[in-house]
């Protein structure tokens, strides 16, 4: 394990040699990820396996889900993102009476030029943060669809592509369920990982009292990446090779998750490729050319258990069905 601990804050060392010490971090860091990591962790106390999969589905051009009660720091994570790289940020609160042009802009009448112009909406910006997406309405909801896929807005038989890199980080409160509606599955699959931050540890709570006594910690924050070298990772992120017995693997996952006994519907082939980039991306994070089993052992809960439906529609029971195909499908040793 080779961890880089100069320019660090005394605080943030103490943590991340307890998480060594407890085995929570097992990679050896890329050394251009490493600075981004390190700025991002002095904000936000957030366990680094998740935050390694958050970076992993930027890198995949993907999206994440946090499904999370208020006050996890989802909110404070997005904008350290955004500060860390250099990047624009939008923060969109859903309500139900939210139309899909507040997310998307539209066309507004220019009486100088007496002509219609577009005025890019919030979604037009490199880190969008979309609070509680479960409160807006199934049409609004609908109109992520196409800026998520295909990176662009269409309105008035114009298109307008968004900027790059693009990340949308959705939220939504499982708690609170009273005037929501539910994210269909088709929506679902457009995220590329979903994951819950989960309550801190005890030191890790004392360390959010401590960084938020005297000021915002996220004030402090300076860009250490710039998005030229962002979509540069992208790339070297697709670069990075899978031999075909992991491909094989992958599949073998897919394929116990639609004959599985507690699954209605598995998961599709999109997931089977959205997990193998997200593999991909967090072998380059752990400073690799090449995909391992471990890669896809971390990455397939986050990737595939939001695809799943199962016969009671949990996402806790969905999450159990990945955990116990990854122990009894077979691992190539070759």
């Amino acid at each position: 394990m080779t961890v880089q601990t100069h320019g660090m804050s005394d605080i943030l060392k103490s943590t991340l040699a307890k998480r060594l010490q407890s085995g929570q971090v097992e990679f050896t860091l890329h050394p251009h990820l490493l600075p981004l990591i390190q700025n991002i962790q002095q904000a936000v106390v957030v366990d680094p396996r998740k935050l390694e999969l958050i970076l992993a589905a930027m890198l995949s051009q993907g999206h994440v889900l946090l499904d999370d009660v208020p006050g996890m720091g989802k909110t404070l994570l997005a904008k350290s993102l955004a500060c860390s790289v250099h990047a624009t940020f939008k923060r969109i609160q859903c309500t139900p009476d939210l139309l899909p042009s507040d997310i998307t802009g539209g066309a507004i009448y220019n009486q100088r030029e007496q002509r219609f112009e577009f005025v890019p909406g919030p979604i037009f910006a490199n880190v969008v943060l979309v609070d509680e997406i479960n409160r807006a309405s199934p049409r609004t909801q609908s109109s992520l669809l196409e800026s998520m896929a295909e990176g662009q807005v269409s309105s008035d038989g114009f298109t307008h592509s968004l900027d790059k890199p693009f990340i949308v980080i959705a939220t939504q409160n499982p708690v609170e369920m009273a005037g929501t509606f539910p994210l269909p599955e088709a929506q679902l699959d457009r995220f590329l990982v979903a994951l819950d931050l989960g309550y801190p540890n005890f030191e890790d709570e004392v360390t959010i009292l401590e960084r938020e006594e005297h000021s915002d910690p996220i004030d402090s924050l300076n860009p250490v990446l710039s998005l030229e070298n962002i979509v540069s990772l992208q790339n070297a992120a697709r670069a990075v090779d899978i031999v075909r017995s992991l491909k094989e693997y992958i599949v073998h996952l897919l394929t116990a998750t639609r004959t599985h006994p507690d699954v209605v519907v598995g998961v599709s082939p999109r997931g089977g490729v959205a997990l193998q980039r997200c593999v991909q991306s967090l072998a380059l994070i752990r400073s690799r050319t090449f995909v391992t089993p471990d890669d896809i052992k971390t990455a397939a809960p986050a990737v595939m258990a939001h695809r799943l439906l199962t016969r009671d529609r949990r996402p806790e029971s969905g999450r159990a069905v990945v955990q116990e195909i990854l122990g009894h499908v077979r691992v190539p040793l070759d």
